[in-house]
């Protein structure tokens, strides 16, 4: 292995790790994918974000064939729809971070903008959010429904299931997570306090 890959394995390992910790995965929900040398490296299926290694990756050809590594996680189709329609990208977290499945629980299916402009760092970090219509995790009807919108935002939320961002580098998207987690969290508790008016 290479140095260039075992550092892009390891700072994959640390960002899952971290994103464990922070609450934003349980179990083994959620996926992590980067690009190298052309092919795509993914967190494999029923993998913990917690305890994830160098090891519990699939390595997947341009294509989508497996060429390596361990049986990849059943959405990696997901990363690779956001890949080919964006070639800059090098990075894909899908999470089931709890207030960005909250917000994709409430918000209209369809929408190409779920949060409104409550602070700039949402669109600095990740840019629009839109919202993917609701099918089974890991279905051929979730992929075909990403396919169809892929290109009419930023980053999405999974109605029913969890947020998926791209960055042009693991670190740009674990960055945009965080953004995209914490926006739909205070989306969530202005929206409560209106209520009470």
């Amino acid at each position: 292995m290479d140095t260039e890959l075992k550092v892009r394995l390891q700072e994959a390992v640390r960002i899952a790790k971290l994103l464990f910790d922070r609450n934003r995965v349980s179990g083994s929900a959620g996926n992590i994918s980067f690009k190298y040398k052309g092919n795509i490296y993914i967190s494999a299926g029923g993998t913990c974000f917690g305890w994830l290694t160098e090891e519990d990756f699939a390595v997947l050809a341009p294509s989508g064939n497996v060429i390596s590594g361990k049986r990849p996680s059943k959405e990696y189709p997901m990363h690779k729809i956001i890949y080919d329609a964006r070639p800059q990208t090098e990075a894909v977290i899908h999470t089931h971070s709890f207030y960005s499945v909250l917000a994709s629980c409430l918000v209209k299916p369809g929408c190409r903008d779920v949060f409104t402009d409550i602070t700039p760092y949402l669109r600095m970090k990740v840019g629009s959010v839109g919202m993917i219509p609701k099918a089974a995790p890991g279905s051929e009807r979730l992929f075909e429904l990403l396919k169809e919108r892929v290109h009419n935002s930023d980053g999405y939320l999974l109605a029913n299931h969890g947020p998926v961002v791209a960055g042009r580098t693991l670190q740009d998207a674990f960055y945009s997570l965080e953004e995209l987690e914490e926006t739909a969290k205070v989306h969530y508790y202005l929206n409560l306090f209106k209520g009470e008016d």
